[in-house]
């Protein structure tokens, strides 16, 4: 009864029962192109069709990028990847077990998180001479990059440069954000996991620790700790009243305030991603070309698909890192390199880890075609500023 509940109050609450069967989230969802077994249309229409017990113990509810390419072109606003959570909440996890990549890791220690017994270190990524205090009106929160960096370290990705350039651009313009020393992950992954009970944990904890900081607005230069935090937490705590802001927002309100100065010229030409949750999940597609922009020397290019039109990194809360995901990467890094920019800048992470991941691998494709160079928002940004 437990899982028709939750089923039923789905469908009625991401308007399932109103698909048309028109085909258009199957013509555009990126899995569908390369593996024509898979179709959200379908899928939705087993459900309703009184097959659910079959869908929750296969495969497909754990296919779905959530990626939000469907919900963008639904006529009639079916959100299916928020269908797809509630169906994961409680779906056989057996099936997901055998789809998780890296042997479950990045799960794992985000469910350690969410004892309160464990304590951690989280300030050693600070770069030297950094300006933090305990209390202050903006809040930093650097999400799992301090993790995900040891995980991924054979992919010199340095991804603890994210937030080191986060934390030089925030105290150039005289900002001395808190950062929380015991922060806990912000519950992303175990959400679109469907594992509701531990992400309120985290969420619960976060928020306890939020509010002993002072501070009414909080800084993530991570799309997905974003959407949590701004749309997720909002929904599932009672008194979350901060303003969230992705780092992309910040900067472009520094810029407009001129409090951001950049140093010299950077000859560079640059196509920028929008990562899903940023893009099409939140609608920030315009502060980060904004910022690009605004660096002296930049000549910006486009994908032929960009902004609601992006195509998704391939990958979502480390599920199906399989061939098709791999296709999806091609795909995109492809699209990247025929703008003949010489920099692909994300606002996101994960981005980043997946498309050096799949270049790392044998394939299918000529590697001079997919390879390029990589950078996040922060750190373009720090070092057109000279502080890297």
């Amino acid at each position: 009864p437990m899982a028709e509940e939750v089923i039923s109050k789905a469908v009625k609450k991401t308007n399932v029962q109103y698909c048309l069967e028109c085909g258009k989230c199957s013509g555009s969802c990126p899995i569908s192109k390369i593996n024509e077994a898979y179709s959200p249309r379908r899928t939705v229409e087993r459900f309703l069709l009184g097959y659910e017990d079959r869908v929750l113990s296969g495969t497909d509810v754990w296919t779905c990028l959530t990626c939000f390419t469907c919900s963008e072109r639904c006529p009639s606003d079916v959100r299916f990847p928020e269908f797809i959570r509630a169906c994961r909440s409680v779906a056989s996890k057996e099936a997901m077990e055998e789809l998780c990549a890296h042997r479950g890791i990045p799960l794992s220690v985000s469910r350690i998180m969410t004892d309160p017994r464990i304590k951690q270190e989280r300030m050693g990524w600070l770069p030297n001479g950094a300006e933090i205090s305990q209390k202050s009106d903006l809040l930093y929160f650097v999400g799992c990059l301090p993790y995900l960096d040891v995980v991924f370290e054979d992919f010199n990705l340095d991804l603890l440069k994210i937030p080191q350039s986060v934390m030089k651009v925030l105290n150039k313009v005289g900002i001395k954000p808190a950062v929380l020393g015991n922060e806990k992950c912000c519950g992303h992954d175990l959400l679109w996991t469907g594992d509701m009970e531990n992400f309120e944990k985290l969420a619960k904890m976060n928020l306890a620790d939020f509010k002993e900081t002072g501070a009414t607005r909080i800084v993530t230069a991570c799309p997905e700790c974003y959407r949590t935090l701004k749309k997720d937490y909002a929904e599932h705590l009672v008194n979350f009243d901060f303003e969230v802001l992705h780092i992309s927002e910040l900067l472009s309100e520094l810029v407009d305030k001129g409090q951001i100065r950049f140093e010299g010229k950077l000859p560079r030409k640059v196509v920028y991603h929008d990562p899903c949750r940023l893009g099409r999940h939140m609608g920030v597609y315009e502060p980060p070309r904004k910022v690009i922009a605004g660096i002296p020397g930049v000549e910006m290019a486009e994908m032929s698909r960009n902004r609601e039109n992006a195509v998704c990194c391939g990958v979502n809360a480390w599920l199906s890192c399989n061939k098709y995901s791999k296709a999806v990467q091609i795909d995109r890094l492809m699209e990247a390199k025929a703008t003949e920019a010489d920099l692909l800048v994300t606002a996101c992470p994960k981005c980043q880890i997946h498309w050096k991941c799949v270049t790392s691998e044998k394939l299918p494709v000529n590697l001079e075609e997919v390879t390029m160079e990589m950078r996040d928002l922060s750190v373009l940004v720090a070092e057109a500023m000279h502080l890297t």
